[in-house]
């Protein structure tokens, strides 16, 4: 059984910065793809930011390039992401997701794993 649990989400400031962690359990996630999706309230799964843990490759959302860094320890089992100058429409509920596929996709279909979710509320 792969269980995802995420933590870090809050109310920041417009402008502000989190750090969302995503802490892997029930096998070994080096050949595996961890990504972070979000869902704001009527809208559909977004993905934001992949890692292939094994090759260290990153895929951003055109989005949030350039403000979110994705990283991961697999000594940890362990995938942060780094949310700097965080906007209003940034807020919603951040999800970990993976995958076991060295191979970084944007569709939610592709992912076997997911955790319960953490919110992020960005005030303006």
């Amino acid at each position: 059984q792969v269980q995802l649990v995420e933590s870090g989400g809050g109310l920041v400031q417009a402008g502000g910065s989190l750090r969302l962690s995503c802490a892997a359990s029930g096998r070994t996630f080096s050949s595996y793809t961890m990504s972070w999706f979000r869902q704001a309230p009527g809208k559909e799964r977004e993905f934001v930011a992949g890692i292939s843990v094994s090759g260290g490759y990153t895929y951003y959302a055109a989005s949030v390039k350039g403000r979110f860094t994705i990283s991961g320890d697999s000594a940890k089992n362990t995938v942060y992401l780094q949310m700097n100058d965080l906007k209003p429409e940034d807020t919603a509920v951040y999800y970990c997701a993976a995958r076991p596929n060295i191979a970084i996709v944007i569709a939610t279909r592709g992912y076997d794993y997911w955790g319960q979710g953490t919110q992020v509320t960005v005030s303006s």
